[in-house]
């Protein structure tokens, strides 16, 4: 293929789910629900095509990629089989499920309850249908977007490293593997930052950054709903740099996607400590490990780089890991092994404390109860559970239970895709960085690319807990305990990607594998509630602004609204900073997109109502929404505050000066 022969199509749309009263989705907390909105949750797609010869210029009726990146907690099978379905009815065989790679940037502040499968609507409120629906229209959005945009491009890739950005949060473990692995990574962790840049006529369009850093600089105390680090630096590029309106009726100039690789043993929190490093403030710390992503990718798409060329293709196999025979040149001991039903292990329970701390009682390594239990009797008692599990404190075998109702899935979607020379190997799991190193280098190995030319995306088209080495394994840290199908997971993973890999050169298809069982989940019960009780009216300012801040200083204001979840505001804002301008009009300057507003809603609290201009009572009980802006510095001029609940309320604040 020439340069400027692929074709290339950029999409963004918002996958903000409900923002009141749904369980956050990544620390496991219960009590962690949703509140409000800092940032919203935006998906990216791109799609990548190859022309066909004698085809108008922008026809691509070639081979093509679609690469949807998601600022989600995870994907699920429930996420990437709805979204197929859709495209299929939308697009034809266009789209499928081989060359359609979803994948999750890992916020660990979005909301929850949209899986199928039980464990991970457990403490989120249930299966939650409006949430579900929100992300799965948002992402088709993107595509139809990016669709629509399919024009030709160059593709331009750069390299470089990142090293101030990440921790190592399992050192016990990656201490246990090999001197050739270690030395790989001298520092512990992987600092290659990869950008892939999209050009028309010269003109920069767009950029995938692959980094990997988990997106947990947010903690589990925030109960506002975030994009995270990897969401700030997606918009400090778009929005502060390129001047991106995302509400905006034309197609953005820029589009810039943070993505994940192999993060699974890697912390933003560089002091190693839940909201601690950069600094003490998880929003600073987010803005700052964003803002460190941001500057790297920059700086590499400002390079001549590396005009990328070759052509398109994917490989997808769905693998079944609990008991999957695995051959001796995976193993690494020269024997055959196979991996085990899925079961949870001690280490699991007790989280990582430099993330965030799970259950109280179970701790990282030694759990001398669960252990000896295990070794003592349930090792003793199945030669075949010690075979895979061991040395696994086991807590939870999900066997029986998968049977009756699914908690976890065990079905692993493998995928390899080909965008020149650059290879994507796409694995549903939190993949720590040796076990990383070692699927890239099977691949590189088979394909015959550079290895830093192989990137594994983790967080894709599923989500099977963590995938560690079988050294890591023994460790048993938070990584190895959430490894569900046991020691041999990455080899019998590794074997699986080998045969996409060898199918790829060839030139030959693969079997697709099993296909998963659909899954009906129970939807909750849950029904937005009335706002008041005693005369307010939806969209009364219960609390005004004060009649002037300086630039620095956080204005706000609090409104009556209702529940905020029976009207998400998708692709459009529960609020807007406005500006008065010199023809007596409003301009907009911030919507609840940006870093500098917050937006959070508390139901119903007894208040005073004398403020308020329609209340007939002196107390009522209200739910309100707060709306503050962190004015920047710099700022001049006379603005206010408006809430846009739509169904639950709108209301416009006094006007104010910042001086």
């Amino acid at each position: 293929m020439a340069d400027d022969e692929y074709l290339v199509g950029r999409g963004i749309a918002d996958v903000t789910g409900e923002p009141a009263g749904v369980g956050m989705l990544g620390y496991g907390k219960a009590d962690q629900r949703t509140e409000g909105i800092h940032t919203r949750l935006r998906a990216r797609a791109f799609i990548f095509a190859e022309p066909s010869a004698g085809d108008e210029p922008d026809a691509g009726t070639g081979r093509r990629v679609l690469l949807v990146i998601a600022e989600l907690p995870l994907i699920f099978e429930s996420i990437r089989r709805a979204v197929l379905d859709r495209l299929r009815t939308r697009f034809g065989d266009t789209y499928a499920a081989d060359n359609v790679m979803l994948t999750a940037t890992h916020t660990h502040c979005g909301p929850g309850g949209y899986s199928h499968h039980l464990l991970y609507n457990s403490t989120t409120g249930g299966f939650r249908p409006t949430t579900f629906a929100a992300i799965v229209d948002g992402i088709l959005e993107a595509v139809e977007r990016a669709h629509a945009d399919v024009a030709p491009a160059t593709l331009v890739l750069t390299q470089g490293e990142l090293r101030d950005a990440s921790a190592n949060r399992s050192r016990p473990a990656f201490e246990r593997n090999p001197a050739a692995d270690r030395e790989y990574f001298p520092d512990g962790v992987d600092p290659l930052v990869t950008v892939l840049r999209i050009e028309r006529a010269g003109r920069g369009v767009g950029a995938i950054t692959w980094f990997a850093v988990h997106n947990t600089s947010m903690t589990n105390r925030n109960r506002l709903i975030s994009s995270d680090n990897k969401g700030y630096a997606s918009y400090h590029w778009e929005r502060v740099t390129h001047g991106q309106d995302y509400r905006g009726a034309e197609p953005p100039d820029w589009i810039a996607a943070f993505a994940q690789t192999n993060a699974g043993d890697l912390s933003p929190n560089l002091n190693l400590h839940p909201g601690s490093g950069p600094t003490e403030d998880e929003f600073e710390n987010t803005r700052l490990i964003g803002l460190r992503q941001y500057t790297a990718a920059e700086a590499l798409a400002g390079e001549p780089g590396t005009v990328v060329t070759g052509g398109l293709d994917h490989r997808l196999s769905t693998v079944r890991l609990s008991g999957v025979t695995v051959r001796p040149e995976f193993t690494g001991d020269g024997r055959t092994h196979r991996t085990g039903w899925p079961a949870v292990g001690a280490a699991a329970l007790a989280g990582s404390v430099e993330d965030g701390p799970g259950f109280p009682g179970f701790h990282e390594g030694r759990n001398r109860l669960w252990d000896a239990l295990s070794a003592r009797v349930l090792y003793r008692l199945s030669a075949e559970l010690r075979e895979t599990q061991a040395p696994k404190g086991l807590v939870l075998g999900v066997r029986r239970l998968n049977r009756l109702r699914p908690l976890v899935a065990e079905h692993a979607p493998l995928q390899l895709l080909r965008i020149g020379p650059l290879y994507l190997v796409g694995v549903p799991a939190e993949v720590s960085i040796v076990a990383g190193l070692r699927l890239r280098r099977v691949v590189a190995g088979i394909v015959g690319a550079e290895l830093d030319r192989v990137l594994v995306a983790g967080y894709s088209n599923g989500y099977l807990h963590y995938l560690t080495t079988p050294e890591e394994y023994d460790s048993q840290q938070y990584e190895g305990g959430s490894t569900l199908f046991g020691r041999w997971e990455l080899p019998a993973v590794a074997q699986s990607v080998a045969e996409l890999a060898g199918a790829l050169v060839a030139g030959n298809p693969v079997p697709p594998g099993e296909t998963p069982p659909r899954l009906t989940p129970r939807p909750s019960r849950h029904t937005p509630r009335p706002a008041t009780e005693g005369g307010a009216r939806l969209g009364d300012v219960w609390r005004q602004p004060r009649p002037s801040y300086r630039a620095g200083e956080r204005a706000s204001a609090v409104f009556v609204a209702g529940d905020p979840n029976g009207d998400l505001r998708r692709g459009e804002s529960y609020l807007e900073v406005q500006r008065a301008e010199a023809d007596g009009g409003w301009r907009a300057v911030a919507d609840d997109g940006d870093w500098d507003t917050r937006f959070r809603w508390t139901r119903g609290q007894r208040a005073s109502t004398a403020a308020l201009p329609t209340a007939t009572l002196s107390t009522a009980t209200l739910s309100t929404a707060t709306v503050t802006w962190d004015i920047p510095l710099g700022t001049s001029g006379t603005f206010r505050i408006r809430y846009l609940g739509g169904s639950t309320g709108t209301g416009t604040s006094d006007p104010f000066e910042v001086r």
